[in-house]
């Protein structure tokens, strides 16, 4: 086992003072971590991934955050989004701890608060981008016209409006993360947690996909949190912090 190392520091910075901050800095947070680590046993010895990770976000929030390949970016955003269970620490939604949730609980309250867009956009081949955007609402077993209906505003949000009935394979690689985005959205979710999601297309694309994401922030104060490699972009949110060796560090 390895041997814990100094308490980091709290990783949060007051809201910004655009419309991405318009909550207030008195009001309890969306988001609140505390004491988190995720540790995987190998056998023989126990490989640390993420170490006393602190961290607050408050509804409207825009944080990217920034690090070097393995330093548990990842990681954090699975157990952010309950995809993974930590080893340690809390994670609390509205004052709520999330992980003491049954299974069946925790997968009801991700369909229906936390959106995702991760670097690949896994949607499915047979489906068109309508369909595909559709999904969290079928499952939620929302009727399928009202679905649809929403799932048309978000895709011409996105500049989609005239692919609806086309399917991945002949979207852009820019168009599909597009989708990705619009499905992301569809519940209209308090939380995005996006996984580099302009990582697989060309900068010019990235540039457009992530101005896309600040929109959405924006105009609809839905929170964001993005890994993102490209410091450039990241600069341009209200809030950035990075991570190095499974540590998150106040920046920005």
């Amino acid at each position: 086992m390895t041997e814990k190392t100094e308490t980091n520091k709290t990783a949060h910075q007051p809201p910004s003072s655009g419309p991405a901050g318009r909550a207030s800095a008195s009001a309890p947070p969306l988001l609140r971590v505390t004491g988190l680590d995720k540790s995987v046993d190998m056998g023989r010895h126990t490989v640390d991934i993420l170490r006393d990770i602190n961290l607050e976000l408050r509804r409207g929030e825009m944080l990217t955050m920034v690090g070097a390949s393995g330093a548990g970016k990842s990681t954090l955003l699975h157990i952010l989004g309950t995809l993974d269970r930590p080893t340690r620490g809390a994670v609390q939604y509205d004052g709520r701890d999330i992980f003491g949730l049954s299974e069946h609980e925790l997968a009801r309250f991700r369909n229906r608060r936390i959106g995702f867009v991760f670097q690949f956009h896994h949607l499915l081949p047979e489906f068109t981008a309508l369909e595909n955007t559709c999904l969290p609402g079928l499952i939620q077993k929302r009727p399928a016209g009202p679905c649809a209906d929403e799932a048309r505003g978000i895709l011409a949000d996105v500049g989609l409006a005239h692919r609806l009935h086309h399917k991945p394979g002949e979207l852009s690689g820019g168009e599909q993360q597009r989708v990705a985005v619009a499905r992301a959205l569809l519940h209209n979710p308090d939380l995005v947690l996006a996984d580099e999601p302009t990582g697989n297309v060309d900068s010019r694309t990235g540039d457009t996909l992530f101005h896309l994401l600040r929109t959405f922030n924006e105009r609809r104060g839905t929170a964001f949190i993005i890994v993102t490699h490209n410091e450039h972009l990241a600069r341009q949110t209200g809030r950035l912090v990075h991570m190095a060796d499974g540590r998150l560090v106040d920046g920005g």
